[in-house]
């Protein structure tokens, strides 16, 4: 896997600045008292939501997720988790509802397998995503449907076996540009090229594309932990990351993948 800069606790309230993305992530898998902290602080619509899954490791999933999303930006923001409000654009992406005061906060958050990250920075939208490596995934064909011609010749030169962490950094990053654009499946992911490169500390751009977005856009990979790659996405080159690892209500830990 890369290396990277570590995850680390946060020293108190870390306040945004220009410039500078913050990344937290977090385990989503936890005991029922903090599951609790974490509903408490949902609107009517988000415990709606998470009382529909069908499997209660989902349901916890989502509500952990949006609680510390919540929690997050309470910290952030200096107001109450439970006060916040969110609106969605017309492909899902969330922010905060207009009149919050906040416009100039951006975020930006992905799960995958019990792995949560959620992206944070000032006046320019992000986007993040996080995937676990899958052994058993048929990454050749997935490859094919929806890279690019360029990424799928860059993916076939290496060895066989670089190939299936290549596909994943690949995809996290291709979903963290769609995500920050906002603008979801209507973006083809074959109608635009990103580097294969597995550098996590160099911008990469993004190299192609059908429309006039992409030069706008630089690429930096993540390294969430031991079996999950991941990326972030974000206007210009003139930004930094910080990487933080989120700790419980209480002081508990969120389990973290050893990096």
């Amino acid at each position: 896997m890369c290396v990277e800069p570590p995850w680390r606790i946060a020293p108190g309230a870390h306040p945004l600045r220009s410039g500078k993305i913050q990344i937290w992530r977090a385990r989503l898998d936890a005991d029922p008292a903090t599951l609790g902290c974490y509903r408490e602080t949902l609107s009517v619509e988000e415990k709606a939501r998470a009382d529909r899954f069908r499997f209660p490791a989902d349901r916890d999933r989502f509500t952990a997720g949006r609680g510390i999303l919540r929690a997050l930006l309470a910290r952030y923001l200096g107001i109450p988790a439970g006060d916040l409000e969110f609106c969605m654009n017309a492909h899902g992406k969330p922010s905060l509802a207009p009149g919050s005061g906040t416009a100039d906060v951006r975020f930006n958050l992905s799960h995958s397998h019990g792995l949560a990250l959620f992206a944070f920075t000032l006046d320019r939208e992000v986007g993040v995503d996080v995937e676990l490596v899958r052994t058993t995934l048929k990454y050749e064909s997935l490859a094919d449907r929806f890279f690019s011609p360029q990424e799928v010749a860059g993916l076939r030169a290496l060895p066989g076996s670089a190939q299936k962490e290549a596909f994943f950094h690949c995809w996290t990053r291709k979903e963290a540009y769609i995500k920050a654009l906002g603008a979801g499946l209507s973006i083809k992911l074959a109608s635009f090229t990103v580097s294969l490169a597995s550098d996590p500390v160099a911008h990469l751009p993004i190299m192609s594309s059908d429309g006039p977005e992409a030069g706008r856009w630089w690429l930096r990979s993540l390294a969430p932990g031991n079996g999950y790659v991941g990326a972030v996405a974000a206007e210009g080159v003139d930004w930094s990351l910080t990487l933080w690892q989120w700790v419980n209500p209480g002081g508990t830990l969120s389990p973290a993948c050893a990096s």
